[in-house]
């Protein structure tokens, strides 16, 4: 049986003077006039380009995943903070470990000064603050629950008490728990809630939003276990994985993807999700890209060290915004946003000169 995907590509600049030639990706501020439609059978993919004009003649059970790629995706509500996605949004890293692959050690052990950073990317335009307390680089030390609450904690309390919204980024139940506890509002798992099996129960039971990663495997995230087309084989991942969250009560208005940049992938699968980053909209839930200071950016600059490579990582979320990405999770604040806001203009002009 043939399994259909749908890629949104040919974008344009404006949709005025396009009509019924052009669509409006996920109520955001991108428009296409084309879909790249993806026909997989026994193996094999084909490939053909299809004008939005004729997406009435796309086969039936497409027609869902058309309605999903124009559909807005609803903001998240966090406490009084609204995150809106008719735009890209910036989530910080905040990471309060010693061994972190770009910046372990910084504020680790000092709640105060980490905190303080917090409020400062959220000041610099962060939309929310994303706290981890265990490192996910490759071969790194695993973290006993104990130690990663102790690590978070104090510092979630911190920038709660500040206004600032939070994410926790964290695979254990126990952690989840005491974060969501302390004012965390998202949860960000880098096991898509496999890891702990008290893990989707938490996010369920709390309501809250969730972040869903593809990774290798929940246990040894850096295993890889993509084959010859990771790009469609990471989509069906995360479709199975979405629509098992949401048969467990979490609305998929509520549901974040994310690709899982560098996770179980060679610089050749990072490179195939990048370029067909689009495909994900066809999941009808947001899009996160963590991408900062990924080592792919050093592999393809002269091996480049983590603190040496903003230039990569700017490009890199530039690239997944005009693709529609609706979160960039990245260590260099001011830079992606101010970027980010030179891209707003050039669509703003684009939509008031036409």
């Amino acid at each position: 049986m043939a399994r259909f995907y749908l890629r949104p590509t040919a974008f344009v600049d404006t949709p005025i003077g396009f009509d019924g030639e052009v669509t409006r990706l996920a109520g955001g501020l991108l428009w296409h006039s084309a879909y790249e439609l993806i026909e997989r059978h026994e193996g094999r993919a084909s490939k053909r380009l299809v004008p939005v004009s004729e997406a009435g003649s796309l086969p039936d059970e497409v027609q869902a995943i058309v309605a999903r790629l124009a559909a807005p995706r609803v903001p998240l509500t966090l406490g009084t903070r609204t995150i809106r996605f008719d735009q890209s949004q910036v989530a910080a890293i905040l990471n309060v470990t010693p061994d972190s692959f770009s910046d372990g050690g910084a504020t680790y052990g000092d709640p105060e000064a980490a905190a303080e950073a917090g409020v400062r990317m959220a000041g610099e335009g962060a939309a929310f603050v994303d706290v981890g307390g265990e490192s996910t680089r490759p071969k790194g030390e695993p973290v006993w629950a104990g130690d990663e609450v102790a690590r978070v904690v104090p510092v979630i309390e911190r920038l709660a008490r500040a206004g600032v919204a939070i994410s926790i980024d964290t695979r254990k139940a126990e952690v989840m728990e005491a974060a969501l506890a302390a004012g965390a509002g998202i949860v960000n798992d880098v096991s898509a809630l496999l890891h702990d099996d008290r893990a989707l129960d938490i996010v369920v039971r709390a309501g809250c939003p969730v972040v869903l990663m593809h990774a290798g495997d929940p246990n040894d995230l850096h295993e890889r276990t993509l084959g010859p087309d990771p790009l469609l084989q990471v989509y069906d991942w995360l479709e199975a994985r979405v629509a098992t969250v949401e048969a467990a009560g979490v609305p998929r208005a509520k549901i974040i993807v994310d690709p899982g940049i560098g996770f179980g992938k060679t610089i050749a699968d990072n490179l195939a999700l990048l370029n067909g980053l689009a495909l994900f909209q066809g999941l009808g839930c947001p899009l996160m890209l963590g991408a900062s200071r990924k080592r792919m950016i050093g592999a393809l600059s002269n091996e480049a060290p983590a603190d040496q490579r903003l230039g990569g990582s700017v490009a890199l979320a530039l690239n997944g915004a005009m693709l529609g990405a609706q979160i960039l999770r990245v260590h260099d604040v001011p830079e992606t946003v101010q970027a980010l806001r030179v891209w707003r203009g050039l669509r703003d002009q684009a939509l008031t000169s036409a």
